[in-house]
C-alpha cells in the first residue's frame, strides 16, 4: 500500500512536472514570437528549450521557498510591454511632403537674396539709395472752392456778386451761408428766356432764311434758354477772360434749358433720350412754350445729313461756290473711271511737273482767305442782279473713330453742335465726321462696297451720310516717302503724331470750306456753341501782328495782369528786355546783392527778339506766297494784321519747345537737323482751327518737301515758318482749388522771360 501510494504520488509528481514543463514551453514560444516583433520579424527561428521551471513547488525542499499554489495552473497570457513615445514613426508621404516644403522655402529665399543683391546694386549705379518717396504736388493741399454748385434759386445780379475765388492771399474768404429755413415756394424760379446769338446783318450780305427739322418746314429748332444773373459766390475765371473775348458772363445756363432742346428730359416713346425723367424738374416747361410754337421733337426720325443738306441749299446764296473734288472722286479712279471723266468733263485742267510730281491745277474761282468777306463777289440775285458780300464756310470735322461707343451725353452733345452752328445760323458752318478706321487690313480706299458698309456700322443712324473713313495705312499711300522714325516707338502716317494728315487731305479734296476746326470728341462747352465760336473769330481777327507770337506764348490772368492792355504791354516789356526768375530753368545761379557769379552768362536776363514776318528753316518749302511784313517792327502802330482772318486759333498758349522737358520736342522728321532743329512752337491738345491756306501749305509741305512734325507742333510751326497768322484764344478757365494767384501764374508762366512752358513746377 505504502509502495502504491508512493507511486501514486511519484505519478502525481510526474503529471505536473509535465504540465509545467508544457506550460513552461507555451511561455517561451510566446516570448520567442515577442522577441520576432523585437528583431523586425527576422525569418531565423529561435529553438524552444525545455527548461525546468523555478516556480516555487508546494513540496521544495527548502523552508523559504513559497508554495506556487496561488498561480493559475493555466495562466498562459504574457506581460505587455509599454510603447514608448520616441519609438513612433511619422509617415513616408507626410515626411516627403515636409522635405518638398523645406526645400522650397530654402530656394525661394535663396532666390530673394539674389533678387535683393541685384536691387541693390542698381540703385547704387542710379544714385537712388535712402531717396524718401515723392512728396504729393503742392496744389493738392489747396482746399476745394465749394460754390460751383449753389443752385439757380441763389441767383443775383452779376455786378452784386462777391466772387468765392480769385482773391488776394492775405483775404480770408468765407463763402455766403444759408443759415435761414425757406419753403421751396419762398424761393421761385426765375423765368428763363431764350438765347439769340445770332447777328443782324447789314444789306451787303445775302438774306439768311430759316432752317427746319423736316423736309416740309413745319418742325422748328427749338431754342436753347437761360436765367440772368450769376450764382451767389459763384468763382470767376482765373484764366482767359469773358469780357475780351465778348462772351456774356452775366447769364447762367441749366440743363433744362441747355439740353431740353435736344431731347434731355422727355421719355424714348416721345422721341427724346429718356435722361432727366426724374428728380427736380421745375422749369421744364418753359423750353416747350406753345406760345414760341415750340414742341418736344421726336429725334428718332430725325435725318441730319439731308436736314443740313438742305438748309445749306436754302441759303447757298450767302456763301462762296466752288466744287468740291470730293471722296468719291479718289475711290471712282479705281471702281467708275468713266463716270469720273464725265463728272470733269466742262473745265479746263493744265498739269504742271514741280519737284517731280504732277500737280492737276483745276480753273476754280479762288478767294484770299484773308479779305473772303470784304470783297463783293459776283453772286448775283436774278431779280435785281445785286453784288452781295460772300461769308465764310466752315467745317468741323468731329475726330472719331469706327467702333467709338455713342452715349446719351454724345448724342446730346452732337444735335446741339448742329442745331446751333449749321441750322440756326443758316448754312455758316457744316457738321461732318471724319472716322478713324483702326484696322489697317480692310482697304478702304480700293473698294466702293468695303467703304459704304464700314461707314454705315461707324455712326449711329441720325448721323448716316455726314462721316469720311481714313486709315494710318491710307495715309501713308498718299504721304508716301516720310522718314520712319518711330519715335516713342510710334509710326509716323499713325493718328497720334500725325494727326492732322486725314485733316490735309479733306482740306485738299474741299476746297468749298476756307476753315476747318479740328474738334475732338471730349470737347464740352456749357454755353451756346454759335456764341462762343463766334466771339472767337471776331476777337481774332481783330488782332494785331505786332507782338503776337509773344502774346500767343503766355497765359493771360486778369486777376494779376489788369487789362488786355496791360497785359500786351507787360509781353513787350518781358521780350524787350528779359527776366529772371527761380521757376525759369534758363534761369542762371543767383547771386547775392551787389555781386556777380563769374561765368555764369544766364546770370543776368536775356532779352529775346520778336517774331516778325516769316521764321523759316533753312530747307523749307520755298515760293509759297508767304506774306511778307509792310513795314518794321519799330515802324509799325499795331495795324499789320489788323482784320485779317487767322490761319490758326487755338485754345491754348503757343509756346517754344526748344530747351523744354516737353517729350515730343524733338519729333521732328524730314528736315535737315544736323546743324540744330528747325524754329518750332506748340500748343498743347489739337482742338483749333486752320485755315484753307495753312492747310494747304501743310499739305505741300509733307506731300513735296517730306516734311512733318508732332501733331501738336505741326500746325503752329508751319505758320511760323511761312508767316501765317495764328492766335492763342484766351478762353475763361475755371479752377475747383483755392489756388494763391501769384503761385498760378509763377507755375503757368514759368518759361523763358515770363512765357509759358518750361517751369520745374509746370
Amino acid at each position: 500500500m505504502e509502495h502504491q501510494d508512493s507511486r501514486r504520488v511519484g505519478g502525481d509528481i510526474a503529471e505536473k512536472n509535465n504540465f509545467q514543463a508544457e506550460s513552461d514551453l507555451e511561455s517561451d514560444h510566446s516570448s520567442s514570437e515577442s522577441d520576432l516583433e523585437k528583431a523586425q520579424y527576422t525569418r531565423r527561428k529561435t529553438p524552444i528549450r525545455f527548461q525546468r521551471s523555478n516556480a516555487p513547488s508546494a513540496y521544495s525542499s527548502s523552508s523559504r521557498e513559497t508554495s506556487g499554489s496561488h498561480q493559475h495552473l493555466l495562466n498562459t497570457s504574457t506581460k505587455k510591454r509599454k510603447r514608448s513615445f520616441y519609438s513612433y514613426r511619422i509617415p513616408q508621404k507626410v515626411v516627403k511632403y515636409m522635405c518638398w516644403a523645406l526645400l522650397s522655402t530654402i530656394i525661394i529665399f535663396v532666390l530673394c537674396l539674389i533678387r535683393a543683391s541685384y536691387t541693390s546694386s542698381r540703385q547704387v549705379e542710379l544714385g537712388t539709395v535712402g531717396k524718401s518717396p515723392p512728396k504729393p504736388p503742392p496744389w493738392e493741399a489747396f482746399p476745394f472752392l465749394k460754390r460751383y454748385y449753389g443752385g439757380i434759386k441763389s441767383l443775383v445780379p452779376k455786378e452784386e456778386n462777391r466772387p468765392e475765388y480769385p482773391h488776394d492771399e492775405e483775404e480770408v474768404h468765407e463763402p455766403p451761408k444759408n443759415t435761414s429755413i425757406s419753403s421751396r415756394d419762398a424761393n421761385p424760379l426765375p423765368k428763363s428766356a431764350p438765347f439769340d446769338p445770332y447777328p443782324a446783318r447789314g444789306e451787303e450780305y445775302a438774306e439768311k432764311h430759316e432752317c427746319f427739322l423736316d423736309s416740309q418746314g413745319t418742325i422748328r429748332i427749338p431754342r436753347v434758354r437761360y436765367f440772368p444773373g450769376v450764382m451767389k459766390g459763384f468763382p470767376d475765371s482765373i484764366m482767359g477772360s469773358y469780357e475780351v473775348l465778348g462772351l456774356r458772363d452775366d447769364i447762367c445756363f441749366e440743363r433744362f434749358g441747355r439740353l431740353g432742346p435736344y431731347g434731355y428730359g422727355y421719355s424714348l416713346k416721345r422721341g427724346g433720350t429718356g435722361a432727366g425723367l426724374h428728380g427736380d424738374r421745375e422749369g421744364i416747361d418753359d423750353v416747350w412754350l406753345e406760345s414760341e410754337g415750340m414742341t418736344q421733337v421726336d429725334y428718332s426720325t430725325i435725318r441730319w445729313a439731308d436736314i443740313q443738306a438742305a438748309c445749306a441749299k436754302t441759303n447757298v446764296r450767302r456763301f462762296q461756290r466752288l466744287d468740291s473734288v470730293g471722296q468719291e472722286s479718289f475711290l471712282n479712279v479705281h471702281t467708275e473711271p468713266e463716270q469720273t471723266s464725265q463728272k470733269g468733263a466742262g473745265k479746263e485742267e493744265s498739269s504742271v511737273v514741280e519737284d517731280d510730281l504732277i500737280v492737276v491745277e483745276r480753273n476754280t474761282h479762288e478767294v484770299p482767305v484773308a479779305k473772303n468777306e470784304s470783297i463783293a463777289k459776283p453772286n448775283g440775285d436774278q431779280q435785281g442782279q445785286r453784288q452781295f458780300t460772300l461769308l465764310p464756310r466752315t467745317a468741323i470735322l468731329i475726330r472719331t473713330w469706327w467702333d467709338f461707343r455713342y452715349s446719351t451725353e454724345d448724342i446730346l452733345y452732337l444735335r446741339s453742335l448742329i442745331a446751333e452752328l449749321t441750322l440756326l445760323s443758316g448754312g455758316e458752318f457744316t457738321i461732318h465726321f471724319l472716322i478713324h478706321v483702326r484696322d489697317d487690313n480692310i482697304p478702304i480706299w480700293a473698294d466702293q462696297k468695303i467703304y459704304d458698309r464700314v461707314l454705315e456700322n461707324a455712326l449711329p443712324a441720325e448721323f448716316r451720310g455726314m462721316g469720311t473713313l481714313w486709315s494710318e495705312r491710307q495715309m501713308g499711300l498718299i504721304y508716301g516717302g516720310i522718314q520712319e522714325s518711330f519715335y516713342s516707338d510710334l509710326p509716323v502716317h499713325g493718328v497720334y503724331r500725325s494727326t492732322f494728315m486725314p485733316v490735309q487731305y479733306f482740306s485738299h479734296l474741299h476746297p468749298e470750306y476756307d476753315f476747318v476746326w479740328n474738334w475732338e470728341m471730349d470737347v464740352r462747352y456749357t454755353g451756346h456753341w454759335y456764341h462762343l465760336f463766334d466771339q472767337i473769330r471776331t476777337w481774332t481777327k481783330a488782332q494785331p501782328r505786332k507782338g503776337l507770337w509773344e502774346r500767343n506764348g503766355r497765359f493771360y490772368m486778369p486777376f494779376i495782369h489788369g487789362s488786355w492792355e496791360d497785359f500786351k504791354q507787360m509781353v513787350r516789356v518781358q521780350t524787350d528786355m528779359g527776366t529772371s526768375s527761380p521757376n525759369n530753368i534758363w534761369s542762371g545761379p543767383k547771386a547775392a546783392a551787389g555781386t556777380t557769379i563769374p561765368g555764369s552768362p544766364l546770370s543776368q536776363p536775356k532779352a529775346d527778339t520778336p517774331v516778325w514776318g516769316p521764321e523759316p528753316p533753312p530747307d523749307v518749302l520755298t515760293d509759297q506766297n508767304d506774306p511778307e511784313p509792310p513795314t518794321t517792327h519799330e515802324k509799325d502802330k499795331y495795324g499789320w494784321g489788323v482784320g485779317e482772318e487767322a490761319d490758326l486759333i487755338t485754345f491754348s498758349p503757343l509756346f517754344d519747345p526748344d530747351g523744354t522737358t516737353w517729350l515730343y520736342t524733338e519729333d521732328v522728321t524730314g528736315y535737315n537737323t544736323t546743324s540744330s532743329l528747325p524754329p518750332r512752337r506748340a500748343a498743347i491738345t489739337t482742338t483749333s482751327r486752320l485755315s484753307k491756306r495753312l492747310l494747304t501749305l501743310m499739305h505741300r509741305e509733307t506731300i513735296l518737301a517730306r516734311h512733318t512734325m508732332f501733331s501738336e507742333m505741326w500746325p503752329a510751326s508751319v505758320s511760323l515758318h511761312h508767316g501765317l497768322k495764328a492766335v492763342y484764344a484766351p478762353h475763361p478757365v475755371y479752377i475747383d482749388r483755392d489756388w494763391p494767384p501769384q503761385y498760378l501764374v509763377a507755375v503757368m508762366n514759368a518759361g523763358r522771360n515770363g512765357a509759358s512752358g518750361g517751369a520745374r513746377t509746370s
